[in-house]
């Protein structure tokens, strides 16, 4: 019978005199409930939720591909690098707690040279930012690089009354490739670089490093169509040159390079595709010993160039 049971526990007692206090209503609203479970797309933390903006993207005819973003280049090397470079930085990031040491210390000092916002984040966001723990403490933001166009590109050139030079690069995927290129066309007095919109390399923070801050100087635009790109150059009196093992012509008997003139460049392995091929007024091939079966991208450029810029200065 209840009030009668001698076990231990079976009575509420209270040593407290007066009436007990109440919860506050704290118990009503813990019994009350949080309302209906959300829909599996409005929580962010899960798949379907990353699905519908995936969808919503691309239903407004938003694309991610092709879409520059923002990027963070880590560790304290290649920081240092990008700043000696004076690739455009937007923000130097530090995690707090880093060890200090002279690498650290040069970064800041250029960074606060360049009026480069330095600023420091606990360990845990650095790690998030980079998505995963080696960032060595130290990451650079770098806006996306400002391309040009191809129509930008020769106003650009007939402004300056002088034949134009220009690099399109088919196929070439490695940004190392692509930074020494551009190094070499702004080394060798060329006004531009083209590469595709897709399936190309981009000026990225490796590339930066390998022109050596050229990028900064030298345009470089994207094209849609190479093949459209190319006929647009020759109704514009350019004479486009292709470079192949196998050429209509030789780099030491081609005398054209005095003229406006666009040099095709293609990958190592694939060279340089069958349409952008047939299109081309020349195919040049660069003498070279018979055991050597071709020369990298960005050599190939760097010899052209040469020859082209010899001739220019004998005109």
């Amino acid at each position: 019978m209840a009030g009668n049971d001698k076990r231990r526990g079976a009575l509420r007692t209270s040593n407290k005199k007066g009436a007990t206090k109440g919860s506050g209503g704290q118990v009503r609203r813990s019994l009350k409930g949080k309302g209906p479970t959300p829909k599996a797309e409005d929580r962010p933390y899960h798949a379907a939720h990353k699905r519908r903006q995936v969808s919503e993207r691309r239903s407004s005819g938003r694309h991610d591909r092709g879409v520059e973003q923002n990027e963070l280049v880590v560790g304290r090397n290649p920081v240092i690098e990008c700043l000696q470079a004076k690739v455009p930085a937007a923000t130097l990031y530090l995690a707090e707690g880093t060890g200090k040491d002279d690498r650290l210390s040069e970064a800041v000092g250029i960074a606060s040279g360049r009026n480069i916002p330095v600023v420091e984040v606990p360990r845990h966001e650095m790690d998030r930012m980079t998505g995963n723990g080696m960032h060595q403490g130290i990451g650079l933001l770098i806006p996306p690089y400002q391309y040009t166009t191809v129509h930008d590109l020769m106003v650009d050139i007939k402004g300056r009354n002088e034949p134009g030079l220009v690099v399109v690069l088919d196929n070439i995927t490695d940004p190392r490739n692509l930074g020494a290129v551009i190094r070499s066309v702004a080394g060798f007095g060329g006004h531009g670089v083209v590469i595709p919109e897709r399936r190309s390399a981009s000026v990225t923070a490796v590339a930066w490093r390998t022109s050596a801050g050229t990028a900064a100087r030298l345009p470089v635009a994207k094209a849609t169509n190479l093949t459209r790109t190319i006929k647009e150059f020759q109704e514009n009196g350019y004479q486009v040159i292709g470079l192949d093992g196998d050429g209509d012509v030789t780099l030491d008997t081609y005398k054209g390079g005095t003229e406006p003139v666009v040099i095709v460049l293609g990958s190592e392995g694939k060279g340089i595709s069958r349409l952008v091929k047939e299109n081309c007024d020349y195919i040049l091939s660069i003498p070279t010993t018979d055991w050597v079966e071709s020369l990298n991208a960005s050599v190939a450029a760097s010899v052209v160039l040469s020859e082209f810029a010899r001739q220019r200065r004998l005109q």
